[in-house]
């Protein structure tokens, strides 16, 4: 089961603790509250291209997307057990940019999520969508794990946390 399409969203914010460290202030992010909203991919997309040691496990998702919703503790689980590692977990929202303070920020808050959580706000999502991965339809929850060797884009809800850290671990 997936939701909408990314292209059915308008451009968001994000959050400061994940914030692509850049060398001048970049126009294209801003804070709302702690969270990191980039507001152009291309703000946001050196996080797609790191190469060093560490696994990154980026995912795609909405508040209003049942099925992000309901894989978002195993993206937790995952950060909690891997924390002391090097893993990355990455919580994009596409949530409409009208919503991050109303929905996204008490949706984090309530649920304590503890992995990093920007928004991108990109308002064309043509604009990313094959940057991402080529075979991306747009619609969510989708998530992207790479490392500097490998790359793997999956493109459905995860079954559990179990197939999660079995498709991690292949990337330890």
């Amino acid at each position: 089961m997936s939701c909408g399409g990314a292209s059915d969203q308008p451009a968001e914010e994000t959050t400061a603790e994940t914030a692509v460290e850049l060398e001048e202030p970049d126009p294209d992010l801003v804070y709302i509250g702690d969270i990191p909203v980039y507001t152009k991919f291309e703000a946001l997309e050196p996080l797609f291209h790191q190469e060093n040691d560490s696994v990154y496990v980026i995912n795609f998702w909405a508040t209003w997307c049942k099925p992000c919703v309901e894989e978002l503790p195993y993206f937790e689980d995952l950060h909690k057990k891997y924390k002391d590692q090097k893993v990355r977990v990455v919580l994009v929202s596409l949530d409409f940019p009208r919503q991050i303070e109303k929905k996204v920020l008490p949706f984090v808050e309530k649920h304590q999520l503890q992995s990093d959580v920007v928004v991108l706000a990109e308002t064309n999502s043509n604009n990313f969508i094959d940057k991402v991965d080529p075979t991306w339809s747009g619609a969510i929850p989708v998530t992207v794990i790479y490392n500097a060797k490998d790359r793997k884009f999956i493109n459905s809800q995860l079954a559990d946390y179990e197939e999660l850290e079995e498709i991690v671990k292949n990337f330890l």
